[in-house]
């Protein structure tokens, strides 16, 4: 199903799948040309459902190979996985701590990171850029297993992990772009900085790939910590802004839908 992509190295393969992740987030932008608000309820909802991408993601295409992997390299098992993962974590709490951002919702005075004088879109934006370091840095490492041989990744399962990503890029994109146009930014401009935080997607995409394809070593750990980063975006922000809104039940049952779709996703096709 996937033969012209194995030809490609496997920087050009993450560079074509996360060109794809990033296009699904201007999808989700583009809602802003149709509406200028959107349901609370729907909002939280598809925050839970790219949460919930995003667990599956981590155990089923990134956590599970990379222990499976570090058992065949002669590792022990856990070290890598728990190296790897925790690595993740601090890596993107160290980002978060000092890199200028604003969660959805919150006044320009609530910003983390180092205080800056920028503007509450640019803030607005950089939050959601955040979320997409470890999503194409997942990607790209995906491709580089694949490019290695290695036994627990498949090339259909690094395109199931793509395609899982940009579902949960098309709210994410809209969780830019349509605050920005409630708060008076023209539609065009909302757009353009709302598909902007995906840019940084195919940049993670192809040096997680160019990494792991010339240091197979560090293929485990690479594997675990993208798992671990985006463990961290999940519990850190994506539920905490899900349920901000006292709409807990619907959060949950959209986490729930996106892991069952991620899942079958990687099961059926990896």
């Amino acid at each position: 199903m996937f033969d012209f992509l194995k030809g490609m190295s496997p920087i050009t393969q993450a560079l074509l799948a996360t060109m794809f992740t990033w296009f699904v987030t201007a999808l989700g932008a583009s809602l802003v040309f149709f509406f200028k608000t959107i349901n609370k309820k729907v909002f939280d909802a598809m925050l839970g459902f790219a949460a919930g991408i995003m667990i599956a993601a981590s155990f089923w295409s990134l956590l599970n190979p990379g222990i499976t992997l570090a058992e065949e390299m002669g590792y022990v098992a856990w070290v890598p996985a728990a190296i790897g993962f925790m690595g993740g974590g601090i890596f993107l709490y160290i980002v978060d701590r000092l890199l200028p951002h604003l969660h959805l919702g919150l006044a320009a005075n609530k910003a983390e990171g180092i205080k800056t004088s920028w503007q509450r879109s640019v803030l607005l934006v950089l939050a959601i850029t955040l979320h997409n370091i470890p999503e194409g840095l997942a990607v790209g490492v995906a491709f580089g297993a694949v490019y290695h041989g290695i036994s627990t990744a498949s090339m259909a399962g690094a395109v199931a992990l793509a395609i899982g990503i940009g579902l949960q890029n098309f709210p994410e994109g809209a969780a830019v772009s349509i605050p920005l146009r409630r708060e008076g930014m023209s539609r065009f401009k909302a757009f353009l900085l709302g598909q902007a935080s995906g840019v940084v997607e195919p940049i993670a995409g192809v040096l997680g790939a160019y990494l792991v394809s010339i240091m197979r070593p560090i293929l485990p750990y690479a594997l675990c910590f993208a798992a671990g980063a985006m463990i961290y975006v999940v519990i850190e922000e994506l539920i905490p802004e899900a349920q901000s809104n006292g709409n807990s039940d619907v959060a949950t049952m959209g986490a729930l839908i996106g892991f069952t779709i991620m899942m079958i996703l990687d099961v059926a096709l990896g």
